[in-house]
């Protein structure tokens, strides 16, 4: 992906990112600011067209936004004059789906969200946790078969995000669906991506994969205990200094062109 500036230069913002997504996968992409984990994000959701190169989900192309792919962002992006029932059941009601139709599974959403007695309130009297748990409820109910979370629970305090992690994984497990989550925490990365991209920048590319035990282990444990396990550490470690270094030489960069 390059974008092109008005002054006649360009931004190579991604190069030479392949890669292949199993259905059920749930993956964390991490790296520092600038490598173009949004951007990626964004092509898959097909926001962008890449400059070169092509998405294809399942054996077609993608070449726009579709319902198959689902979006949560960092701010919910509801409306907050609607209830939560509303917002939740907001794209079954567009596609012409009549209640019987979408009633049941939405019900159902709000009870594994834990929003069953918060279903005739307006969303902007929610909290921020609550608002992200009414987001990804309307992003089910849309039945897609990815779920495209971008920093989606970068906003919230320390307890609510451990809550959302642990909603997260047991969503992911009950649906099978695949999940693509961006992230800035090498923690919240490492608990939720079975499948862990490391990327780098200048140009965004991926620099290093992992496979994780921490997701499976967190599906309905206490994620405080996974992140006691010896490997959980050593890896948290690991990355921590592969972005430091990272950052490091975007500085030493950045000195050198002033």
């Amino acid at each position: 992906m390059r974008f092109d500036l008005p002054n006649g230069g360009h931004v190579q913002a991604l190069k030479n990112v392949s890669l292949e997504i199993k259905t059920g996968e749930l993956m964390s992409v991490l790296g520092p600011s600038g490598c173009g984990k949004t951007t990626l994000l964004n092509i898959v959701a097909g926001f962008l067209a890449p400059t070169e190169g092509k998405i294809i989900l399942k054996d077609h192309p993608v070449s726009g936004p579709d319902a198959e792919r689902g979006m949560v962002f960092q701010q919910g992006a509801l409306f907050e004059w609607m209830s939560v029932r509303d917002n939740v059941s907001f794209g079954p009601r567009m596609k012409g789906q009549r209640e019987r139709e979408w009633g049941q599974n939405v019900d159902h959403l709000l009870d594994v969200t834990g929003l069953r007695d918060f279903k005739e309130k307006s969303v902007y009297e929610l909290s921020g946790g609550m608002q992200q748990r009414v987001a990804l409820a309307r992003c089910l109910a849309n039945d897609p078969d990815v779920i495209l979370m971008d920093e989606p629970l970068g906003a919230l305090d320390a307890l609510t995000r451990e809550k959302m992690q642990g909603l997260v994984l047991k969503l992911w497990k009950e649906t099978g669906k695949t999940i693509i989550l961006i992230t800035h925490s090498v923690e919240e990365a490492l608990l939720l991506g079975e499948r862990l991209l490391v990327m780098a920048p200048r140009p965004g590319r991926i620099h290093k994969e992992y496979r994780l035990p921490f997701a499976d282990l967190g599906v309905g444990q206490d994620l405080r205990e996974v992140k006691k396990h010896p490997e959980f550490g050593a890896r948290r470690e690991e990355i921590l200094s592969m972005i430091w270094d990272m950052e490091e030489e975007i500085m030493g960069r950045s000195e050198d062109a002033a």
